[in-house]
């Protein structure tokens, strides 16, 4: 004998299904999270880098300065301005003991009108060449600059083959108190690995926060994501039970209608038809109690009709298409032109969606039957993209929705609009004078 295997219990279903959703949301958050650290630790590497070359331009100047200020300007005599070799020689093992090194690779003294009276590239010393605007400034005003250098210049001749300089000038003084400018080149790689350094540190700290950041986050994440779902939960079991109190107290209604009132009004129809009956001698009393009968037993056919109404129906067992198909029938009945199309409604729906539609259902033609005059309604049930979607149209007069006075015939469909609101989904009505009617239920199947 083949077994079949055992189907899981719809809420063993429900709560994978929830749990499912959690991961998911949480997993959203998470990859949103991990794209902000990629964003943000891109740019944080961008401006640590910019940063920490700016802070290595800034040092490197800083060693011009206290290099040129402390070993070179106080070895500088007036016979540096008349190139006398030992004022030169001077100089020149001050620079070379003291100043170059593997990064600052290149020293000249120049004076005002551009001749260099000493570098450590002897082949310099006594050319002249034209200061740019920097370099005068830098003298007259007495200020220290920082820049790449132009090699395409005619004094970088000899620093072709060093690749990219950094170039730092700045005003050193004669004892006689005439000022020269004093120029150092600097390795521009070097510049570069103290921004690289830079960039480790603090982009590691910035980047290694925003982690830690985020892992403190997820659980967070994780457990206002079940507290949603278990307050969404709530809300399924709240619609739920105000789904089926309406339900049982229809059906206690409807109860007691048949039972109390439905059977006393049955009882006075037969008295009444039996003392016309009997009514012998007096035909106009006889007539007026067969005409009293007759109201009663009219009376007792729209109570029971109306008992039909409001007992619901059995929707797990009866299926929304055919409980729909017998609202359709009513509205028949009634005069009114309806039909149900259910061509694109396939999957099964859950009883508290099929109830919220069937009501829906319900109060949009009864809506139509009582007010709208219209001739034609038009039932549309289908699912699409995991929801139920209902609608209702007809062609009758209309009305403007932002005009509706409180106690418009279209209240119990505000009503309806929460409960849908409540259960995850939405209920409009568009309408217009002159336009008809259409009712538009969406509903989540999950």
């Amino acid at each position: 004998m083949r077994l079949r295997r055992a189907e899981k219990p719809p809420r063993l279903k429900a709560d994978r299904y929830q749990r499912w959703v959690v991961v998911r949301q949480v997993g959203q958050f998470v990859a949103l999270a991990v794209l902000a650290v990629v964003l943000v630790g891109v740019a944080t590497a961008i401006a640590s880098r910019r940063a920490g070359e700016r802070e290595a331009i800034t040092d490197r100047s800083t060693e011009a300065l206290i290099k040129a200020q402390s070993f070179v300007e106080p070895v500088i005599t007036e016979g540096l301005l008349t190139a006398e070799p030992a004022a030169v020689e001077l100089v020149a093992e001050v620079v070379e003991t003291s100043v170059l090194t593997s990064d600052l690779i290149r020293v000249k003294i120049w004076t005002a009108d551009g001749l260099i009276v000493y570098s450590d590239e002897p082949r310099l010393e006594g050319e002249q060449f034209d200061l740019g605007v920097d370099e005068r400034k830098a003298i007259s005003d007495g200020l220290l600059q920082a820049e790449i250098s132009d090699l395409a210049e005619p004094e970088n001749i000899y620093e072709l083959d060093q690749g990219r300089l950094l170039e730092v000038y700045l005003p050193v003084r004669t004892p006689s108190g005439q000022r020269l400018l004093f120029e150092a080149y600097f390795r521009y790689d070097s510049v570069l690995d103290t921004a690289e350094r830079n960039l480790l540190v603090f982009g590691s700290i910035s980047v290694g926060a925003l982690i830690a950041l985020q892992i403190v986050q997820v659980p967070i994440a994780w457990s206002l994501a079940n507290r949603l779902r278990q307050r969404q939960r709530e809300r399924e079991g709240l619609l739920r039970q105000a789904l089926e109190a309406s339900d049982i107290e229809r059906r206690r209604i409807a109860s007691d209608l048949h039972d109390g009132v439905v059977q006393d009004l049955a009882g006075v129809a037969y008295s009444l038809a039996g003392a016309a009956r009997t009514g012998g001698r007096d035909p106009a009393t006889a007539a007026l109690l067969g005409d009293a009968a007759t109201e009663v037993r009219t009376s007792i056919t729209a109570l029971r009709s109306l008992l039909v109404q409001i007992y619901p129906p059995n929707l797990s067992e009866e299926g929304l298409v055919p409980v729909l198909t017998d609202l359709i029938a009513r509205a028949q009945v009634a005069g009114l032109r309806a039909s149900l199309d259910s061509s694109r409604f396939s999957a099964a729906v859950p009883e508290p969606v099929a109830g919220l539609a069937y009501r829906a259902t319900q109060e949009a033609l009864r809506n139509v039957v009582s007010h709208s005059r219209a001739g034609t309604a038009d039932v549309w049930l289908a699912t699409e993209d995991h929801h139920l979607v209902l609608e209702v149209s007809d062609d009758g007069i209309g009305f403007d929705p932002a005009a509706r006075p409180v106690s418009d015939p279209h209240f119990g469909l505000r009503g309806l609009a929460a409960l849908a609101k409540d259960a995850g989904g939405s209920l409009a009505v568009q309408s217009a004078p002159g336009e008809g009617t259409t009712l538009t239920l969406r509903l989540p199947l999950r």
